[in-house]
């Protein structure tokens, strides 16, 4: 029988993953096919940018969903607000399957799938936060990297399950039916995945600290003022800390398909296949590195990974304009390595900033600010750059100065932050105070 902490690990790694895979089917479908159904008549670079700035609007409302999931996850649980989460984001991404294109409807069309779109980013806003936190709060003192290595883990087996749906939809039909009705299939299926994920995610308890906060009445009266008040330094620290994970996740993940497609000589099938390999090995490290990281400090491994993903910026997509698919594949493992090594210590490491009454706020807000300006943006300005330039390594150079401000953020934070296996867990009645000693503001707002 699986313990609390077991179950509540398995019941985040699949509502994540689900999250992720609806997120990132969109992302997909953004660089091979919206440009196509609902944005036809555009110049065909014109028509990308476009399809990739729909993409973009859910960062736009991913700090929104943060901000309001995050203030209800500390006040009122954070079990209801995973639940929430995970139903609202299955059904626009089913709804988004059903859509009509811009040749049936016009305008209309694009228009109702940036609507969708925008309350994918309110979903995806808010799970974030409340899964890291009901994973690590849950887990063992010295294995929180490692159980909070899950929450990261259905990131990319979300992209694994998107892209292979994707590549057995584009490997079975031809384009023309691809773009007819083929497309509709992975957006379809999230109607099932969601309800698998909801009778897992329905049989996990309540957060044991939430519990705490609730039996000793500790919690706070208006956690986003809080934070706003005690925590604004590290929401912003935490938000460069992130950043270069962000523009090489949808550098690589998504804009690179386009780039693939339209300027070399891959097919879909190939990008895909390239993003579903480097995923499978993301997969498998994500937990190796977290388990390290439990052994050597979680702060040491997130920071080397940043330096890394600096580093193999230029040499990835050097090798990715080669147009070979061996050399590309060399290219993307250069990169995804370190990646992994900072995404699976990422969870034990957020979660060691804030104090647990503001957790889900603090959280929430630093995650969905690097995710507006690493995540967001960097599928439409690694476009501009290499259309600009007329050159890939611009875009290695972004990842590089992405790479420097992530870098000293999280020197920043380690410098000021507890070592995440010395903050107080969850079974002490103590109040955990991690980046600041600052007591967190309990009079009402």
């Amino acid at each position: 029988m699986l313990t609390p902490a077991k179950k509540a690990t398995l019941g985040s790694f699949v509502g994540t993953t689900i999250e992720w895979y609806d997120f990132f089917i969109y992302g997909t479908a953004s660089a091979l096919i919206f440009r196509h159904v609902f944005f036809p008549a555009q110049d065909p670079v014109v028509g990308t940018l476009l399809s990739f700035a729909t993409f973009g609007v859910a960062f736009l409302a991913r700090p929104l969903g943060g901000l309001i999931v995050g203030h209800f996850g500390d006040k009122v649980g954070r079990r209801p607000m995973l639940v929430l989460t995970l139903v609202v984001m299955g059904t626009a991404t089913g709804l988004i399957g059903l859509l009509p294109t811009y040749a049936s409807i016009g305008i209309a069309a694009p228009l109702l799938l940036v609507g969708l779109r925008f309350i994918q980013g309110l979903s995806v806003g808010g799970e974030y936060g409340g899964a890291v936190l009901m994973t690590v709060e849950h887990a063992p003192k010295h294995r929180r990297g490692l159980y909070g290595s899950w929450v990261q883990a259905g990131s990319p087996a979300g992209q694994i399950i998107a892209n292979g749906v994707f590549l057995i939809t584009t490997s079975m039909m031809s384009r023309e039916d691809l773009l007819a009705w083929g497309w509709r299939i992975p957006f379809l299926a999230s109607f099932i995945l969601v309800a698998v994920g909801l009778v897992i995610r329905l049989r996990v308890e309540e957060s044991p600290e939430f519990k705490r906060l609730e039996k000793t009445n500790e919690k706070v009266t208006s956690p986003l003022v809080s934070v706003l008040r005690k925590y604004r330094k590290q929401v912003v620290l935490m938000a460069g800390a992130y950043l270069v994970h962000g523009v090489v996740i949808y550098g690589a993940a998504v804009y690179s398909l386009s780039y693939g497609t339209t300027r070399l000589d891959f097919s879909y099938s190939d990008m895909l296949l390239l993003i579903l390999l480097c995923q499978i090995v993301v997969l498998i490290l994500i937990p190796t590195f977290a388990n390290i990281g439990d052994k050597v400090g979680i702060k040491k491994v997130f920071l080397i990974g940043n330096v890394g993903m600096g580093l193999m910026g230029i040499p990835w997509v050097m090798l990715l304009d080669t147009g070979s698919f061996g050399l590309a594949l060399l290219g993307y493992l250069l990169i995804f390595i370190p990646y992994a090594a900072t995404y699976g210590t990422m969870a034990a490491f957020f979660a060691s900033i804030y104090d647990s009454r503001v957790g889900y706020s603090g959280i929430s807000m630093g995650y969905q600010l690097g995710s507006i300006i690493g995540s967001g943006l960097t599928p439409l300005a690694a476009a501009a750059l290499i259309a600009s330039t007329g050159t890939v390594v611009t875009f290695g150079v972004y990842i590089g100065v992405a790479a420097v401000l992530s870098v000293a953020a999280t020197i920043y934070l380690t410098a000021h932050t507890e070592e995440p296996d010395d903050v107080v867990t969850p079974t002490h009645p103590e109040i955990r105070v991690a980046v600041t000693k600052t007591p967190v503001d309990r009079t009402p707002a």
